[in-house]
């Protein structure tokens, strides 16, 4: 991968650009749409308010606003919520201040022409992050765009941080080298890493001057680095001097952000990590959300849901629904619905297919099942024979959103750890679903699964949906 350290500022410019694109677009659509044009001979302005003037000055405030509230900086761009979040947040805090400030000093401004310019500028905006993000992780696909980090710590910290660095390209990080402090002379992280070390020495200076020589982007210490606190310091200081990023990754994992709380003490950033617990009340609302969602899906879908259950029907002998004992909240049982995509006695073969298993771990998959019909092949890879889990959602025995409903069998070959999976109901789609399915590992279904139910949160459970219907049109790892 190439070093590009102009890709920030190449980057923010076009942000700059399409933000003024939606802003005006959204302004000015809103003025025409709700008073009019000049041409059609009515004047756009109401009751002495020139909205003309007032468009092109929230247009300016809005664009400033973005700005103002960090939605362009690179350390958010490319990778996660967080851009999105502050797109949101400035432009509600923006309507929020015009609508104080017109009740306060009594302006009569048209609520109609704001309750268009808002969603419409937000839908927009939001729609353009999308796609300039699009751009950047193709460029990042190709090695470009992309922040050189030279890792601090020690052999073992090291090494999992660029690991880990590695299997996320699209954060924008690339591991360049390492540097070992206290470690003895001659000791490297693993070779197929292909990472340099710059050396081993804990003084800050010789340090700070190894990392002028190299040039990095970003300097990341990792946890356990063999330094003294005060050699952090001035490392820090040096760091800034040289108009290099520090970057500090401590030995969390599988923690998401809402859950990170940072409270200075004495000098000290100590982070708290709240319990991964779901309160009655986020019990409430999860549940709100997948009866509501659940209802309107079966609804909008039961034309569908009627075709389907035809063609299965007419396409072999057997029933049109395949019901099958799953693993649900702390342990309980309940039968999990499915259009039938295999023939009738297929559990009965399923020992003599036990040497063809391609998954991983306890989970049983093969890609060229030779149980499965003609339709149901068809379904299977479009995820269609998943829609009757609606009801098993409507019902209570699963969530929209959650982990991957386990067979009896599988919870019965768990590590201890692995049984955190049950503290939630089992999901129709979540993490495993839209991060390869059936190509995960065993491990990766397990890290997924548990870094879900412990950072559970509406909006995830909201992007989730949202990517499984690409994942699905896309039939990524779907076999």
């Amino acid at each position: 991968m190439r070093e590009d350290p102009s890709w920030r500022s190449r980057y923010a410019r076009r942000l700059a650009v399409t933000d003024a694109g939606a802003v005006l677009w959204a302004t000015l659509g809103a003025l025409v749409f709700r008073f009019g044009s000049p041409d059609s001979g009515s004047i756009i302005s109401k009751e002495g308010m020139p909205y003309i003037s007032i468009s092109l000055v929230l247009a300016c405030s809005w664009w400033l606003m973005l700005s103002a509230w960090g939605t362009r900086d690179s350390r958010i761009l490319g990778h996660g919520t967080e851009e999105y979040k502050r797109v949101v947040s400035s432009s509600l805090w923006l309507f929020g201040i015009i609508a104080i400030v017109s009740y306060t000093f009594q302006f009569n401004t048209a609520r109609g022409y704001v309750g268009i310019a808002l969603p419409a500028g937000l839908a927009t905006l939001l729609l353009s992050r999308y796609l300039i993000r699009q751009l950047l992780q193709l460029e990042r696909h190709a090695g470009k765009s992309m922040s050189k980090v030279l890792i601090i710590g020690g052999p073992s910290s090291a090494e999992h941080l660029a690991r880990s660095l590695a299997l996320q390209p699209m954060a924008g990080y690339v591991p360049a080298a390492t540097y070992l402090p206290g470690s003895p002379a001659g000791t490297t992280v693993a070779e197929d890493l292909n990472l340099p070390t710059l050396g081993h020495e804990t003084d800050p200076e010789r340090i700070a001057s190894t990392i002028k020589n190299f040039k990095p982007d970003a300097v990341a210490l990792s946890s356990g680095v063999n330094l003294q606190p005060r050699a952090i310091r001035a490392l820090g200081w040096a760091l800034a001097d040289m108009d290099v990023r520090m970057i500090m990754a401590p030995a969390l994992t599988d923690v998401a952000g809402p859950r990170i709380h940072t409270q200075p003490v004495a000098g000290l950033p100590l982070i708290h990590v709240s319990t991964p617990n779901l309160a009655p009340a986020q019990r409430f609302v999860k549940r709100a959300f997948d009866v509501a969602g659940a209802g309107v899906l079966i609804l909008v879908l039961s034309p569908l849901l009627l075709v389907l259950a035809l063609i299965v029907r007419l396409d072999s002998p057997g029933p049109i629904f395949f019901r099958q004992e799953r693993v649900g909240t702390q342990g309980s049982r309940f039968q999990m619905l499915k259009f039938r995509s295999m023939v009738v006695d297929a559990e009965k073969k399923l020992r003599e297919l036990q040497l063809m298993n391609e998954g991983s771990g306890v989970l049983f998959k093969i890609k060229d099942d030779p149980r499965i019909t003609r339709v149901g092949r068809f379904i299977r890879r479009y995820s269609l024979d998943e829609l009757p889990q609606l009801f098993n959602v409507l019902f209570g025995s699963m969530s929209l959103v959650g982990p991957r409903p386990p067979l009896p069998a599988e919870v019965e070959q768990y590590e201890n750890h692995v049984h955190r999976r049950l503290l939630v109901r089992p999901g129709l789609t979540g993490l495993w679903q839209v991060s390869g399915r059936s190509l995960l590992s065993w491990e990766d279904t397990v890290r997924l699964d548990l870094y879900y139910v412990e950072n559970w949160s509406v909006s995830g459970d909201i992007s989730i949906l949202l990517r499984t219907f690409r994942a699905v049109v896309s039939r990524h790892g779907a076999f």
